[in-house]
Formats: C-alpha cells, sequence, structure tokens
C-alpha cells in the first residue's frame, strides 16, 4: 500500500522530495498521506469503482502516478506496474479500462496517448533495419535537469527494439560501437539498413548522390551492408523507426526519473524485454 510505503520512508529520514521522487508521485500527495491516518489513507483509496476489480489492491499507486502525471497513457502505467511488480501477470485492456475508471472517479482529466506504429510495408526476415536518433530532457534524483541521447533500433519484420542511451550528444564512433552492440542484440545484421540524412553518417548531396561520411563509408565496407539514405522529401521510407522513436520517449522516458546513465541504460534494457519488445513478430 502507498501509504505505508511513504510512512516506511518518512521513518527512513527520507524528505518530502526525496519519498516523492522515488516513489514517481507528487510532493503534495506526500504531504497528503503523511497527513492522514491508516484509515483515512484506506478510505481515500477505496472510492467505489463498481465491483471489485483484479487491480484494486494497485489503485493507490495508480491513482498517486496519475495525479503526479496526468497525461500517463495507459501503457506506462502497465509499464510501472510491471515494473514495480515483476510477478504480477495482467493485461493491456485491463489496465487500460482500470485506468480509465480512475481517471473519471477522481475527475483527472485524460490526454492524448503515444501512438507506437504507422502501417508500413512488411519485409522479409532479415531484410531491413530502421535506425534513428532521439532526446529528451529527464528530472534527476537532484530535482536538477538533463539532457540525454539515444539512439534507437528496429527490425522491420519483427519489430523488434533495441536502443542506447548517453549524457553526451554521439559521435561517428559512438554510433558504430552501437551497432555492433545491436547486431549482437539481433544476433546478426540485415541487408540494408534505413537512416535519415544525419550528420554523424552523411555529408552532403553531390550532384543527386547522397554522401557517407569516410568514418561510416570505411564502416559499412567494412560490415558489408547496404545504406538507404532517405530524402526529406521521402519521410514514408522511416516511418517505422521514427514511431519507435516517439514509443521510448512516450512510453520508457516520460517522466522516468535519472540517477546515473549505467542505471538508465540499465532500466532501458529492462523496458524492452517487459514492454517494448513484448509483442514482436516473428
Amino acid at each position: 500500500m502507498l501509504y505505508i510505503k511513504i510512512q516506511e520512508l518518512h521513518k527512513r529520514k527520507f524528505k518530502v522530495a526525496q519519498i516523492a521522487k522515488e516513489l514517481k508521485i507528487s510532493r503534495p500527495t506526500v504531504y497528503k498521506y503523511l497527513e492522514m491516518t491508516f484509515d483515512e489513507a484506506k478510505a481515500y483509496t477505496e472510492q467505489p469503482l463498481g465491483k471489485k476489480k483484479k487491480l484494486d489492491h494497485y489503485k493507490d499507486w495508480i491513482l498517486a502516478w496519475l495525479e503526479e502525471y496526468p497525461h500517463l497513457s495507459s501503457a506506462q502505467i502497465h509499464d510501472w506496474l510491471l515494473e514495480r511488480y515483476p510477478d504480477l501477470v495482467v493485461g493491456g485492456s485491463t489496465v487500460r479500462t482500470y485506468v480509465r475508471g480512475v481517471r473519471e472517479v477522481y475527475q483527472i482529466e485524460k490526454k492524448g496517448i503515444v501512438r507506437q506504429y504507422e502501417a508500413v510495408p512488411e519485409q522479409p526476415m532479415g531484410k531491413q533495419l530502421q535506425v534513428d536518433w532521439g532526446e529528451t530532457k529527464q528530472k534527476t534524483v537532484n530535482n536538477k535537469e538533463i539532457k540525454l541521447y539515444f539512439i534507437a533500433f528496429v527490425l522491420v519484420h519483427s519489430r523488434q527494439k533495441y536502443m542506447e542511451w548517453q549524457a553526451r550528444p554521439f559521435t561517428t564512433r559512438d554510433a558504430i560501437r552501437c551497432h555492433e552492440h545491436a547486431f549482437q542484440f539481433y544476433g546478426g545484421r540485415t541487408e540494408e539498413i534505413v537512416y535519415d540524412q544525419d550528420h554523424l553518417i552523411s555529408v552532403s548531396e553531390n550532384a543527386g548522390q547522397l554522401l557517407l561520411t569516410a568514418e561510416f563509408q570505411s564502416y559499412v565496407n567494412e560490415r558489408k551492408f547496404n545504406v538507404h539514405l532517405c530524402r526529406r522529401a521521402d519521410p514514408e521510407s522511416k516511418g517505422m523507426i521514427e514511431n519507435v522513436v516517439k514509443y521510448i520517449k512516450g512510453n520508457f522516458a516520460d517522466s522516468r526519473v535519472f540517477r546515473d546513465i549505467e542505471d538508465w541504460n540499465e532500466r532501458a534494457r529492462q523496458w524492452l524485454k517487459r514492454t517494448g519488445n513484448h509483442q514482436v513478430h516473428q
């Protein structure tokens, strides 16, 4: 129960701000629970949502997260529940229905959610990998803000995703290292890799031809895969990876508190196992 967890941390001399960050809830929520008795907290979180439901045991967590981050999607709530309770078995539709009920009872306005994919042409197995970069701003455990950078990969046939993060802008050498890690993750490389015209791998157009940087061209020659560089007038050819980047920002990174880059990458790997690659094609 959230009330008990807050009281435990308070007894361990955690400050209100530290409790809020640790539990992903707002400081007003911490103050509210600290001022309540156990019975008052129980009554507050037991406002009826109809007949007894599977997620009633986790309702206080769900309510606190929505009060702190009202824009959260049910998919994020689902992921946060699985992160905190790894043995919980519950379907996405069950979480979606329950979150909708909590919003209605407690008058928490629902915001738009991030959609994971758009329709894309089917590709044969091992044919194509799409790659793109992204960046986010995260709150730290010290209540500061840090800019993080990531590279994302998606296999077009299976929709299986991979990502790596760092706390500084990527260099071409960083990109190459992450490609090698991605190939290890996937168990091999694809025939073709699709990219945007990013400065890390391409320089400019020469008489209508897109040119790779010398360092990345050398890597492509060594690894022997075909490169497809998307022109600015052809965004559809990499629509899947653009949606994966949005999905990572909206489901994994959004409202997540940063401790250090090693911890962040480990949580990213766990998210991929738990949520990001939960419904890949075979």
